[in-house]
């Protein structure tokens, strides 16, 4: 009888580890190692098992690590801080691509609806995710939907401005006003705050 119930213990337990993955499997075969390997050669060992009380606290133990990787790693902020990076290498490159539309008619692109637009009218707005060409294959499109980039520039052509909201707000050091809107966005919508922006070089965000 006190075989059978060794014999069970044994591999209700083996299923149990198994089933935790990894590092479940790795603990398990130290304690398999340590106590059952004893059962098998060491009949001394045959009336000790493994109690629920030190299954408990081994399952406590892989609980409190998993919790511990969740924290450090914390998976939806590494969302953020990527969609962030990608926002800022979008405005970026379509600052490059404004500065050679300017090179070519000593101007910046009229925006119409805080788009750039050929004529600054609706008639040839360029959206987001479209042809620009010669100047950009294709315009960035914001990560995340519900958010868009903004365009805006002045009358003249020659100052305009690039705004997109970024996830983290004011954790990002390169945010507007400790991730408050940029003083230039007033009327300008992102699909949220405009908090960080890039400008043409005579004016800032």
């Amino acid at each position: 009888m006190e075989k059978n119930k060794i014999f069970w213990g044994y591999y209700s337990i083996r299923t149990i580890f198994n089933s935790l993955g990894d590092s479940g499997l790795f603990l398990w075969r130290r304690i398999n190692s340590t106590f059952f390997g004893k059962l098998h050669v060491d009949k001394r060992y045959t009336s000790s098992g493994f109690t629920l009380i030190e299954l408990i606290t081994a399952m406590g133990v892989l609980a409190v690590m998993a919790s511990a990787a969740l924290v450090v790693i914390n998976p939806l902020e590494q969302f953020y801080k990527s969609a962030d990076a990608r926002r800022k290498s979008d405005l970026a490159q379509l600052q490059r691509s404004l500065e050679i539309y300017y090179q070519d008619y000593n101007r910046y692109p009229p925006a119409f609806a805080n788009k750039i637009s050929a004529d600054g009218t609706s008639n040839t707005v360029v959206d987001w995710g479209s042809d620009w060409r010669p100047y950009m294959d294709v315009l960035p499109i914001d990560p995340r939907g519900g958010k868009n980039y903004a365009y805006w520039t002045d009358n003249s052509g020659q100052s305009y401005a690039l705004y997109a909201s970024l996830d983290r707000g004011g954790k990002d050091s390169q945010a507007c006003n400790g991730g408050a809107a940029c003083a230039g966005s007033t009327g300008i919508s992102c699909g949220g705050i405009c908090n960080f922006g890039v400008t043409s070089p005579n004016i800032s965000p």
